[in-house]
């Protein structure tokens, strides 16, 4: 007779702890759904998904776990669309790349992907690196073995040969041989496809190309065009076909249009664009991801004597001061933004700087913050999932001491990081 009493008293219990939940009691709360700021939350989160947002503060169950940040602001984990989690640019980098191994980058990028979460950003989009890095990364913070953001990695970015991202731009031509797809160098339509389909084959999650010429390649243009548009178009519907989305970094007019009309996502940098560029950005929907934090490090690196290769030197100091502007321009615009950094050009972990660098060319504090959220989770196709604190959607989230929408320099000073409802961060 006491069996099966026991037994639904076990019953009892285990769905009882089973149910135990997270309880945050927030001081402010931004959902990102809209630009409104709540007071007074309590946001309930069980098995990593949040429950519900209630106004007030709820009493916790017994089993339950309660966080108290009454005193922060608390918003969606945020997201960076733009890393590079195997580089940190150095007055060394450019020699690295003769002394350091596949196994060197790699280490180093999983103690930057930890640096990256607990400065608060949950998810990041990886523009570009070699070796499957970004990709081995990505695979084993999912596995738990290593602790960083969620990964959506483009693997090898993809360029035309001579072009922004060939791997042997800069070298002696014994070494340069004619890489072809498989290393990300493509020279015609069919070869674009091929590349595309190489990087699925890799385990990318996007793909990426340098529709111009870059500030950091060893080559003598920043901005001209290196794709034609038959192999962009090449490149679109072939990413389209496995589901990815398209990133075209640009600096010069003439590539980021072309790139525009071929149907990229979204484009880099920009920092050439021009009314024409900015309108046809709008009338295609295509995300502008400013890195104005880039533009700003490679411009004071350059002032440094021997901190770039002569042929890099010219390009930061020109274009490097640039971004800030372009960046304003198209925010009156109305072109959707969505936060990037280009992190591994400048220090990782200052990834919070970019909330600065936007807020002073105009851009309100709130949409500052929505650019890294409800726009990244646009951008990326997951806003399903992420973005917005909303009632059954992942718990990421992260909090700041005060009011950012005061003083936005306390991104910088994130105190609690949650991804997937497991707290990293609590300071």
């Amino acid at each position: 007779m006491l069996r099966p009493r026991l037994l639904a008293a076990c019953c009892f219990l285990a769905c009882t702890a089973s149910h135990a939940a997270t309880i945050i009691h927030a001081g402010s709360l931004i959902t990102a759904e809209d630009n409104q700021v709540l007071h007074n939350q309590s946001i309930v989160i069980e098995a990593g998904i949040i429950q519900r947002v209630a106004a007030g503060f709820l009493t916790p169950g017994a089993a339950d776990t309660l966080i108290d940040l009454r005193q922060h602001t608390v918003m969606p984990g945020l997201m960076d669309m733009h890393t590079h989690f195997s580089t940190q640019i150095s007055a060394s980098s450019y020699a690295e790349g003769f002394r350091m191994n596949e196994a060197d980058y790699a280490l180093r990028g999983a103690t930057f992907a930890n640096k990256t979460l607990l400065s608060g950003f949950t998810t990041v989009r990886e523009l570009g690196d070699s070796h499957q890095i970004s990709v081995a990364l990505k695979n084993a913070i999912a596995n738990g073995y290593v602790q960083g953001p969620r990964i959506y990695a483009a693997g090898k970015s993809l360029a035309t040969t001579g072009g922004h991202a060939d791997p042997t731009n800069g070298i002696t031509f014994r070494r340069m041989g004619d890489p072809g797809p498989v290393e990300g160098v493509i020279n015609s339509a069919e070869e674009a496809r091929k590349a595309v389909r190489q990087r699925y084959k890799e385990g990318s999650d996007l793909i990426k190309i340098t529709a111009t010429g870059g500030v950091l390649s060893v080559a003598a243009s920043g901005m001209n065009a290196q794709f034609t548009e038959e192999e962009i178009q090449a490149v679109v519907a072939t990413a389209q076909d496995y589901g990815f989305k398209v990133a075209a970094h640009a600096h010069g007019k003439e590539g980021m249009e072309r790139a525009i009309r071929a149907g990229v996502d979204s484009i880099e940098h920009g920092t050439y664009m021009d009314e024409t560029t900015i309108a046809l950005m709008k009338k295609h929907g295509t995300y502008y991801v400013p890195t104005i934090s880039a533009g700003k490090f490679v411009a004071e690196m350059a002032v440094m004597p021997g901190f770039f290769p002569e042929l890099v030197r010219p390009k930061a100091q020109e274009i490097g001061p640039l971004i800030q502007q372009t960046f304003a321009r198209a925010w009156q615009a109305g072109v959707k933004i969505a936060f990037g950094t280009d992190a591994g050009v400048g220090p990782h972990g200052d990834n919070w700087k970019e909330f600065v660098y936007m807020t002073e060319a105009g851009m309100p504090a709130i949409e500052a913050i929505r650019s890294a959220t409800y726009h990244g989770a646009q951008l990326l196709g997951i806003s399903e999932q992420l973005g917005t604190i909303t009632q059954g959607k992942k718990a990421d989230l992260v909090a700041v001491p005060g009011d950012p929408l005061e003083n936005i320099a306390l991104m910088g000073q994130v105190s609690f990081v949650m991804k997937d409802g497991v707290i990293y961060k609590h300071d």
